[in-house]
């Protein structure tokens, strides 16, 4: 089975980027969608942006529209979250998903049936 293992996050100050990335081991990644999520201390899992398993659809919670930037190359197996312009608001666990049952991409954590580890962004004011 596939493992997702989430890799890139980090400490940066507001204003600046990041690059996360999501590889798979095990299993091509050709046909699931993938996922963004995130979740901050005392606060839910929120979506933040998901692109379909051809890599034609992507979608962005509306708030990060403009800022973030989810990309993917099935040929290396791997997901790409581009965050810009960081806010302190940003600052949470940031976790890669895999829905294998469809090729749309989702914005409902309970689409998604596979996750990583997640990987830490904290962003400084």
């Amino acid at each position: 089975q596939a493992q997702l293992v989430e890799s890139g996050g980090g400490l940066v100050q507001a204003g600046g980027s990041l690059r996360l990335t999501c590889a798979a081991s095990g299993r091509a990644l050709r046909r699931p969608a993938m996922g963004w999520f995130r979740q901050a201390p005392g606060k839910e899992r929120e979506f933040v942006a998901a692109i379909s398993g051809s890599g034609v659809t992507t979608i962005y919670a509306d708030s990060l529209k403009g800022r973030f930037t989810i990309s993917r190359d099935n040929a290396v197996n791997t997901v790409w979250l581009w965050m810009n312009n960081l806010k302190p608001e940003d600052t949470a666990v940031y976790y890669c998903a895999a829905d294998w049952t469809r090729g749309s991409a989702s914005t409902m954590p309970v689409d998604y049936g596979q996750w990583g580890q997640g990987t830490q962004v904290t962003v400084s004011s």
